[in-house]
């Protein structure tokens, strides 16, 4: 079941708020009942079949965090074996519907197996419900888990607003808020947050994502030989599509979790404003970030650190600012763990190539911190130094991240490759404009080589045609996205205090743009609903719904 549809909007959602309420009053078991069936109609509303596999690895994992906790009190051998055992199982059945018919595939390719294996229907959501639990199974192991009621780990790992593409929840700041009675008790201003906070996400989708979405596509259907402004504006597109389908989605995701009295995490906070790729990846995908920190990125260090240390060696800032102690303290666990996160993303040497740029984009970042400390990095200033100083690092972190962009996009390496040269200018210019033949003598001797590559055109008049519409139309739409996301203070800064996330953002400096329970806001979020509402004639999958 899609958010942006007419029979999540005006049925599932009402039906399942007031069902909760009610039945609250009765008491919050009857309230977890309730939510859990709602939770599972939402999931097999699409494919009921899946309801089986759902509850089957809610039914392992939930039974398998029990015996790992009945042997809390002599931990050792066998909670790691009962943990190993779970965590292959869980990715085994991962492995399975996202790699292996995918790599049988490549294989028949190869000529290495003598039929072709076909596919296999990828269950909605089946990265973020198996990690999260993964996650769960871990902390049990560690001690850390002290809520173990069913019903509560029923709707931590089913709770529908985050069940399909996010954000991955932690046990520690979701099962309690479950097991608080003041969850259950209906609050106003939970419903008018949440209804604000579903409305700018929804309108982020319909109104902004959806319209740019064709061009993207058009232009990632065919980037072979794609010249160069042609390439910028598709990359762009997507780049915009990406930010406002992801952050609607988890706009929408938090909104309607406080309107059933829960907070979810945060989970986006305006990335491309980053001046590092460490900080976006601070801002993007936050709940991703920290759950890779904690399960991989941490255990290896950890890892490498003992290691050095069992050989003499030494560890902490003065030996990561050698070469050696770079390589294995920050590099090896950087690049292991991104090019991991690269594959969970998808198979195919697209999502690998992505991983690796992000994590040598880490290593890049944090070399340059280390050799490169802030007092050595002043720029002498001027009249325009601090705006000069602000805007480079953003607009390089945001270049870095549009080439990341085009590798987890495109349907393959090679499609990836392609547009990457088209935006080197490796294809031409695609301007739609062409010079006299005799005016191509003012390019002197470029000129021979700018014409075989496509720079450019030689007509036998003056310059004619501006650039064509659906180029020009769509340009201007992604950079007026641009601007949005840019420039535009978020959704969180809006609502300040009254926002329901559980970590909160910088309010907004301009009072004007500070959300209160008001009738002007309550106007203006129902002119974004109406309007959303009236773009479901062709609902269109979010596209964090693949992982």
């Amino acid at each position: 079941m899609l958010f942006n549809s007419n029979v999540f909007v005006f049925g599932f959602l009402p039906i399942a708020i007031l069902g909760f309420y009610l039945l609250a009053w009765r008491g919050t078991p009857a309230a977890k009942v309730w939510l859990c069936a709602a939770s599972f109609v939402f999931y097999g509303w699409w494919n009921p079949a899946f309801l089986v596999l759902l509850a089957g690895s809610i039914a392992f994992n939930y039974s398998l965090s029990l015996l790992v906790k009945d042997v809390d009190s002599d931990p050792g051998p066998a909670q790691s074996l009962l943990l190993a055992g779970g965590v292959a199982a869980n990715l085994a059945l991962l492995f399975y519907y996202k790699y292996l018919f995918p790599l049988l595939g490549f294989l028949h390719h190869l000529g290495w197996t003598a039929t072709d294996p076909g596919s296999v229907i990828l269950p909605i959501g089946i990265s973020f419900f198996t990690f999260t639990q993964i996650g769960y199974l871990v902390d049990c192991r560690q001690g850390l888990v002290k809520e173990r009621g069913l019903l509560n780990y029923l709707l931590f790992v089913t709770f529908f607003p985050h069940l399909i593409a996010g954000p991955i929840l932690h046990h520690r700041e979701i099962m309690p808020q479950f097991a608080d009675s003041a969850t259950y008790r209906f609050k106003a201003a939970n419903l008018a947050s949440g209804v604000t906070l579903f409305a700018f996400g929804l309108a982020k989708k319909v109104l902004l994502a959806d319209r740019i979405a064709p061009w993207a596509e058009q232009g990632f259907g065919h980037a072979a030989g794609m010249p160069f402004v042609q390439s910028w504006s598709v990359c762009l597109a997507y780049s915009m599509q990406l930010y406002f389908d992801f952050s609607g989605y988890s706009d929408m995701a938090i909104g309607l979790g406080i309107m059933f009295g829960v907070r979810l995490p945060l989970n986006f906070n305006s990335p491309y404003k980053s001046s590092s790729v460490i900080e976006f990846w601070q801002r993007w995908h936050m709940t991703l970030t920290r759950y890779l920190t904690l399960l991989l990125y941490n255990p290896m260090s950890l890892a490498v650190n003992r290691w050095r240390q069992s050989r003499g060696l030494p560890t902490g800032r003065q030996a990561a600012a050698t070469l050696a102690g770079f390589g294995s303290m920050l590099a090896f666990p950087t690049i292991t763990t991104m090019l991991i996160a690269g594959v969970w993303h998808g198979a195919g040497f697209q999502f690998i190539i992505y991983g690796l740029l992000f994590g040598t984009y880490l290593c890049v970042n944090h070399a340059w911190r280390i050799w490169f400390p802030p007092a050595s990095r002043q720029v002498a200033r001027s009249t325009t130094g601090g705006l000069w100083q602000a805007f480079w690092p953003v607009a390089l972190t945001y270049l870095a991240v549009l080439v990341t962009q085009v590798f987890f996009r495109a349907d393959d390496a090679s499609d990836a490759v392609q547009l990457v040269a088209g935006m080197a200018g490796m294809h031409g210019s695609g301007l739609p404009f062409a010079i006299p033949l005799n005016d191509l003598r003012f390019f002197g001797p470029t000129g021979p080589w700018l014409l075989d590559h496509g720079w450019i055109r030689v007509a036998a008049r003056e310059i004619y045609n501006t650039m064509t519409l659906p180029l020009a139309k769509n340009l201007t739409l992604a950079l007026c996205l641009a601007a949005i996301a840019f420039a535009a203070p978020n959704v969180y800064q809006i609502m300040g205090d009254w926002s329901p996330a559980l970590n909160k953002v910088k309010a907004s400096t301009t009072w004007s743009l500070r959300w209160a329970p008001t009738w002007p806001w309550a106007i203006l979020t129902g002119g974004l609903l109406f309007a959303a509402c009236l773009r479901f004639d062709h609902p269109a999958r979010f596209l964090y719904f693949q992982f």
